[in-house]
């Protein structure tokens, strides 16, 4: 789903990517959750109580079965990490994933959501990002565009309606957010080409657009990653 380049550790999967076909990115399905915008039970990079970096993995475990309204819940453990991955009543694949590289500490929480948010909402609450990362192409009709906010730290899944003509508008919709701990953050801003927010402007203008920022350290890949 995205470009980003991330730490080898961190499994941080976006489910849409392995879908074959492509999903409707717009599913009414997904999960209904408007704390970006209430900011209740808890602020971003808060999310149902739950803060990467600092809610212990037993803790966000606990919070995650305690869930009422979700389904499939599947917790997986590799190498020393462990995840979790559930999926409203309704949906038909998974909204929702929770991970701890180490087992210890909660370190990523990404959501898909129900497209019931628009920019215009989420800026006028959060205010507007400080970066841009183009997203995949899913198909002719379906692409998405990444939004930084570094301070928070999180990412917004912006949808656009295709690459060649698809643009930013103040209706288009939030489609997932992902919250992260400061330091993997961080990582992300200082290995990645990012443009900066310019706007409700098109797919291509920022495909094609001059990178505000590129890398300023390069990582090495670990075996087996």
């Amino acid at each position: 789903m995205t470009k980003l380049r991330l730490l080898p550790a961190v499994l941080l999967v976006v489910v849409l990517a392995s879908c074959a076909p492509p999903p409707n990115l717009r599913d009414p399905n997904m999960l209904r959750d408007t704390s970006l915008l209430t900011s209740e039970p808890c602020a971003a990079p808060c999310w149902n109580g739950m803060t990467p970096g600092e809610t212990l993995w037993r803790d966000a475990r606990t919070i995650i079965e305690d869930q009422t309204g979700i389904a499939d819940l599947q917790i997986q453990e590799q190498d020393g990490a462990v995840g979790a991955t559930w999926r409203t009543i309704d949906g038909e694949r998974a909204c929702c994933q929770a991970v701890s590289t180490t087992g210890e500490t909660l370190d990523y929480i990404q959501i898909q959501l129900a497209p019931d948010i628009t920019l215009a909402a989420l800026f006028e609450v959060r205010g507007e990002p400080a970066y841009v990362v183009v997203g995949a192409e899913f198909s002719a009709d379906q692409s998405v565009l990444l939004l930084l906010y570094p301070d928070v730290p999180m990412i917004i899944y912006a949808f656009v309606a295709g690459a060649a003509e698809g643009a930013l508008s103040a209706t288009s919709e939030v489609i997932a957010v992902s919250y992260l701990k400061p330091d993997d953050m961080e990582l992300i801003v200082n290995t990645n080409n990012l443009q900066a927010w310019d706007g409700y402007q098109t797919y291509s203008y920022y495909s094609d657009s001059e990178f505000e920022v590129t890398p300023i350290m390069t990582l090495t890949p670990t075996p087996g990653s």
